[in-house]
């Protein structure tokens, strides 16, 4: 886990009165204080905490990897599979189904896991497709390197879309009549519509979910772009450690952690990567969820069991940096997060 070194508010005083004391020790008593000097610390508050924060985070990009080859044909083809039923077993599921973009959702169903086409659960906790292609990969385990590879999986999972192979997936397209549609998005392709051809086509319509908040504008040097409180949750967020896993620009989505790193978590069943790598130390490592829009995404973890966001920010404070949070902390942290939302999404 990476760790920097964290500032305390006494040590800060310390310094403060350090400077303090040698600003009297040189200044004429005779001359008065200019009038800016009294505002000096007041005024300083802002931009320390943005130099602070901007070593920490970064802005998101104004385009995914991958997304300079897509083509618009390939985007809005996507964007038309990605609310496709015919790809499931009983023509009821789609992408969105799990994953919902419709009404300014967050990219997910907010169930602690996700319901398939025949009514059987799922095993985690369905991750939102909002900047998904700006992760490490895909899926809580890694297990799928990027949204293309991604976007195969649900469709031939039993418990999820349910078909039983790709022959049968481009056979529903081919019914639903997308043919000409993939001749025109793959020109190139003899066939045009394949399997793999969906997944890119899918992939190229995720690549354009890139979401923009007021933290971005905050790093970008609008100061006022957070509230006194979503400051202070920064400040909190940063002192304690959060920033160690959260951190650049998707405040997370770029690693692995074990669940549990100080004190174990209840759920013991679910293995983690160890299921996909069979290395001992992957027991119980899940990839570290992205916070951009999480004030959207509830319930939280890999199994959907943090019902709410002050839930997840106490628990992940007491298992992962072995802090106990008073509620003004938690607040704090919570307001911050919610500064994360997606700006046109936050009026939903």
């Amino acid at each position: 886990m990476k760790r920097r070194m964290r500032w305390t508010a006494g040590l800060a005083v310390t310094l403060l009165g350090l400077t303090l004391g040698c600003d009297s020790a040189t200044q004429d008593p005779r001359e008065e204080p200019a009038p800016e000097a009294a505002q000096a610390p007041e005024a300083a508050q802002a931009p320390d905490l943005l130099a602070e924060a901007s070593e920490q985070f970064a802005r998101l990009p104004q385009r995914m990897p991958g997304g300079e080859s897509d083509t618009q044909v390939q985007i809005e083809l996507g964007r038309e599979l990605y609310f496709e039923t015919a790809l499931s077993i009983n023509r009821t599921q789609s992408c969105n189904s799990c994953h919902r973009l419709d009404e300014k959702l967050g990219g997910v169903d907010n169930l602690p896991t996700s319901e398939g086409a025949e009514g059987e659960f799922g095993g985690r906790n369905s991750p939102t497709t909002l900047n998904a292609g700006l992760h490490i990969a895909q899926f809580w385990d890694g297990r799928a390197a990027d949204l293309a590879e991604q976007a195969k999986g649900p469709v031939l999972n039993p418990i999820e879309m349910g078909l039983p192979d790709e022959a049968t997936a481009v056979a529903r397209l081919q019914e639903a009549g997308y043919a000409d549609r993939f001749q025109v998005a793959f020109p190139d392709a003899d066939p045009a519509l394949t399997y793999d051809h969906f997944a890119q086509a899918v992939a190229a319509f995720e690549r354009t979910l890139i979401t923009r908040d007021r933290f971005d504008d905050f790093l970008a040097g609008e100061r006022d772009a957070l509230t006194s409180a979503e400051k202070e949750g920064l400040r909190q967020f940063m002192e304690i450690g959060c920033s160690d896993c959260h951190d650049d620009a998707l405040l997370g989505g770029d690693g692995y952690e074990r669940m549990g790193q100080v004190h174990a978590y209840a759920n013991g069943e679910d293995l983690g990567r160890f299921d996909v790598t069979g290395a001992e130390d992957d027991r119980y490592v899940f990839k570290v969820p992205s916070l951009r829009n999480i004030a959207l995404t509830e319930p939280y973890f890999h199994d959907g069991k943090a019902g709410t966001l002050a839930d997840s920010v106490e628990q992940m404070a007491r298992l992962q940096l072995d802090e106990d949070l008073d509620a003004g902390q938690v607040d704090a942290i919570v307001a911050f997060l919610g500064a994360l939302t997606d700006k046109e999404r936050a009026s939903n």
